[in-house]
């Protein structure tokens, strides 16, 4: 593998796409140290420490995951790419619903084009809306029981607000689409890798000083406890490893056709079944879901529902833990069923004289993918759930009892979007020294991207 790592360099083109990569990666960072006009960043960084040790304080670290930190400082990336991530899913959503757009994505290359065109129109017009309802939120000192976060509140603080922001995704947004274009491809995603591993040198630090403080009296990780969390890493980076090129193989046999003097088709191949076809979809949809009562319940403390519920959904008890497992299998069904059509996928193996051996072409072999998939998606969807509330378990006091911060590293979404995005970039990288007769980055076997 390390020398793997040195052949990149001695492919002048990929040399240049890989460090044109990390010149994109140092500017996003740069940025998101770039402090947004009008903001108090002080108060409001004191206000994302007390209140992440809330209930609600866990949908605002997801929001920072994703942004890279960005949230907490106020700074113009503080948005990230999630209103990005939320136009590509309702947009991927409408595809089923709307016919003209399921039309557009059966063009080809000009249907992908402009399905993305509307994808960046409908990441600036979430991002419009968002950061108007921030700048209220920010405006409004109540919210912050009692704290002025913007000294000069008004239509004036609001416009600069939802331009800047806005821009700043629509920046973000751009550097990815470089990356596709000019350096190692799946820019969105590095973007977003990134900034959760931004955050891994103040877990490393976290832990060494609970590991090894001044004063041992007050050591809360022994030795022990640090090798288990070790075990523990390594066992669950292997899991997700497996589950994510986990595959289920279809064998699918085409019929020989004789046309003119040549023979086509007769040879033997398969129809890959991804075992986690959703991805990270159903569990960023269960988190927004499951902790949208607690988020409400903080910004109107005064709402005894809001409250209630809140409580009732607090992080790590019980209620909290079954909803979300139950929503994570949900949304992982219904993900699967919107992205995967057995019907289209029978009606494609037959118009070019596929089939599926032992089962009969058409509403048959419909029918047998369909329950092969159910099968797949519900073993996928239970490690999705035992993925996601890895890190509540670990953290709690009867486990392990380390901060989150760390726990977060052993599972949920920050987990699974790493792992997914280096294997995607190592299967790229691969498939590049391949194609240049250089070794790649395993003797044996083959990466396989997430994609099919």
């Amino acid at each position: 593998m390390i020398q793997a790592f040195g052949n990149i360099f001695k492919v002048p083109e990929l040399r240049n796409k890989v460090l044109f990569t990390l010149f994109i990666i140092v500017i996003y960072r740069i940025g998101s140290y770039v402090p947004t006009p009008g903001i108090d960043g002080t108060a409001l960084a004191r206000f994302f420490q007390s209140i992440s040790r809330t209930p609600g304080g866990t949908l605002f670290g997801i929001m920072g995951m994703f942004s890279g930190g960005a949230l907490e400082k106020a700074t113009i990336f503080a948005l990230g790419i999630m209103p990005y991530i939320s136009a590509s899913i309702i947009l991927q959503l409408l595809t089923v619903v709307i016919p003209q757009l399921e039309k557009l994505a059966k063009e080809g290359e000009e249907g992908r084009k402009k399905i993305i065109q509307y994808t960046r129109y409908g990441t600036v017009l979430l991002s419009l809306i968002q950061t108007f309802f921030i700048a209220l939120w920010l405006e409004n000192p109540q919210a912050f029981n009692g704290t002025v976060i913007v000294p000069d509140p008004g239509w004036g603080f609001r416009l600069m607000t939802m331009l800047t922001l806005t821009t700043g995704t629509a920046f973000i947004m751009w550097l990815g689409e470089q990356v596709d274009q000019y350096g190692i491809g799946n820019g969105m995603s590095v973007i977003i890798t990134a900034g959760i591993i931004a955050s891994l040198p103040t877990a490393i630090l976290q832990t060494w000083v609970l590991l090894s403080p001044l004063d041992l009296s007050h050591q809360q990780i022994s030795w022990l406890k640090f090798s288990i969390m070790v075990a523990l890493f390594v066992g669950t980076v292997i899991g997700v490893i497996l589950i994510i090129q986990g595959q289920r193989k279809i064998p699918v046999q085409y019929a020989r056709q004789i046309r003119g003097n040549r023979v086509y088709g007769g040879q033997s191949t398969y129809l890959p079944l991804k075992v986690n076809q959703a991805g990270v979809i159903p569990i960023i949809f269960a988190q927004s879901v499951i902790l949208f009562p607690a988020t409400l319940a903080g910004f109107f403390p005064n709402a005894g529902a809001l409250t209630k519920a809140a409580q009732l959904l607090a992080h790590g008890t019980v209620a909290y833990s079954l909803i979300y497992a139950f929503l994570i299998l949900f949304f992982t069904f219904f993900y699967t069923a919107i992205t995967f059509n057995p019907i289209e996928v029978s009606e494609n193996l037959q118009k070019f004289g596929g089939f599926v051996p032992g089962i009969r072409p058409g509403k048959n072999t419909a029918e047998y993918l369909d329950y092969i998939m159910t099968r797949i998606a519900a073993s996928g969807a239970i490690f999705l759930a035992v993925i996601a509330l890895f890190p509540s378990i670990i953290s709690s006091p009867r486990v392990l009892n380390i901060p989150f911060l760390i726990a977060s590293f052993f599972g949920g979404t920050g987990l699974l979007i790493i792992v997914g995005v280096v294997l995607d970039t190592m299967q790229s990288i691969e498939s590049q020294l391949l194609m240049r007769h250089y070794d790649g980055f395993i003797k044996r076997g083959k990466l396989k991207a997430r994609r099919a």
